[in-house]
């Protein structure tokens, strides 16, 4: 089974050294697309009303094979 690297970039990178075995493009996107709401979840900023997470899925040569990015905004409506 081919194993893929989903590498995080939120402000900063965090590489993935590890992999995951998967079977193909469609388990590749739909973990991407399960790990952004996750991620999003457990490291909204205090700080901030703005975040980008980015998921840049690659092969074992280091081809880029998925991206995927969610936004959040917040704003206060409070006078």
């Amino acid at each position: 089974m081919p194993r893929y690297f989903f590498d995080i970039h939120d402000g900063d990178a965090q590489y993935d050294d590890t992999g995951t075995e998967l079977s193909g493009p469609e388990q590749v996107r739909e973990k991407a697309k399960r790990l952004l709401p996750d991620l999003a979840r457990e490291e909204l900023p205090a700080d901030s009303d703005r975040r980008m997470y980015t998921v840049m899925v690659t092969d074992v040569d280091g081809r880029p094979v998925y991206s995927a990015t969610l936004s959040f905004t917040g704003l206060c409506l409070q006078r």
